[in-house]
């Protein structure tokens, strides 16, 4: 049985969306009306990390409970660049 590809995977195919026309014309004065399409492809997949990663998170917050915040905020100033 196949599976479906991944997020970026498989053929390209047009959908349509409904945008606000602010939006539109904040989208394509960044993106040119070429890079319409790539960009919101790749913050498409961008949120669908974001959400797996959350659900992740749940799912071991679940398991083993809540992180330590004081290790939590370690690791993120270490992320950033700043002493630990």
């Amino acid at each position: 049985m196949a599976t479906s590809p991944a997020p970026g995977e498989g053929p390209v195919r047009p959908v349509s969306v409904s945008l606000h026309e602010g939006t539109i014309a904040a989208l394509t004065a960044r993106t040119g009306m070429r890079g319409v399409s790539a960009y919101v492809e790749s913050r498409i997949q961008r949120q669908l990390e974001r959400d797996r990663l959350r659900e992740l998170i749940e799912d071991a917050e679940a398991e083993h409970g809540p992180a330590d915040q004081t290790a939590v905020d370690a690791k993120r100033a270490i992320l950033r660049g700043a002493a630990a």
